[in-house]
């Protein structure tokens, strides 16, 4: 089997722990500024990590507050108006340095890119907290190191759903067998097999401890080649292109893809 010719990177998450140290923290900061009492703790943004999207987040979590538009129309209404302030506020923490690119990340990005392969995004998050965090962390120019970035406002349908995956692949003009994705959690990994790409997970804080079936390789980060399921030989030291593609080359000894 060829090595892979593209990789497919997920966002939050996967390239830095956006949920807890960004995205949460931004929720409770435009919650104070609307006036609202509600507040979410590590805790509980983690079990509403469940629904895929800030926003729909948001109006799944006003279903218990009393407090909360009694319309859907009104709450529609309110959690637009709030996850736009949200997105000010996590804008400004990404550029305050608050929110690191995870250990192995980036080493792996410029080992990738020497070696003359693709990149590209794949997130259902939306472009402009993509822009804020690797414009941080990339430069401004960030965007040039990647074939295609695919977005929230793209797609019609957020993970699980494959669309993300396969709207990349079209504008990179690939095949799924083609390319890897890298993913931190399950909706990430239903929507990149959904869409027949092979997935490796880099398990992230929320997803520690998640159920997570047929990725073709699942371990705690770029930054250590320990502790990966299958297993890595040699010394340790962060994850390679040459394990990525020992993983694509033997991924159907542990997953449907073959």
């Amino acid at each position: 089997m060829t090595h892979p010719i593209a990789l497919l990177w997920d966002v939050d998450g996967t390239l830095a722990e956006t949920e807890r140290d960004g995205h949460r923290v931004a929720f409770n900061l435009a919650f104070e500024a609307f006036g609202l009492p509600w507040r979410w703790d590590e805790s509980r943004y983690g079990e509403l990590l469940a629904v895929s999207g800030g926003r729909e987040r948001l109006l799944s979590d006003m279903a218990r507050h009393g407090d909360a538009p009694v319309s859907l129309d009104e709450r529609e209404k309110l959690a637009r108006a709030v996850h736009e302030r949200k997105t000010a506020f996590y804008v400004d923490l990404v550029h305050e340095g608050g929110i690191p690119l995870r250990p192995g990340v980036q080493a792996l990005m410029d080992a990738w890119t020497a070696e003359g392969r693709r990149m590209a995004i794949a997130t259902t998050t939306t472009r402009r907290n993509v822009d804020a965090l690797l414009s941080v962390h990339l430069g401004p120019a960030w965007r040039e190191r990647f074939a295609a970035v695919v977005c929230g406002e793209d797609v019609s349908a957020k993970k699980p759903n494959p669309e993300v995956f396969e709207l990349a692949l079209q504008q990179l003009e690939l095949g799924p067998l083609q390319a890897v994705a890298i993913e931190d959690s399950p909706a990430g990994v239903a929507a990149a097999r959904a869409a027949e790409v092979p997935v490796i997970v880099t398990r992230s804080a929320y997803f520690e401890q998640a159920t997570l079936e047929g990725a073709i390789a699942i371990g705690p980060g770029l930054h250590t080649r320990a502790d990966w399921r299958p297993g890595l030989r040699g010394e340790d030291g962060p994850v390679t292109v040459d394990d990525l593609d020992h993983w694509h080359a033997n991924m159907d000894t542990v997953s449907q893809f073959g």
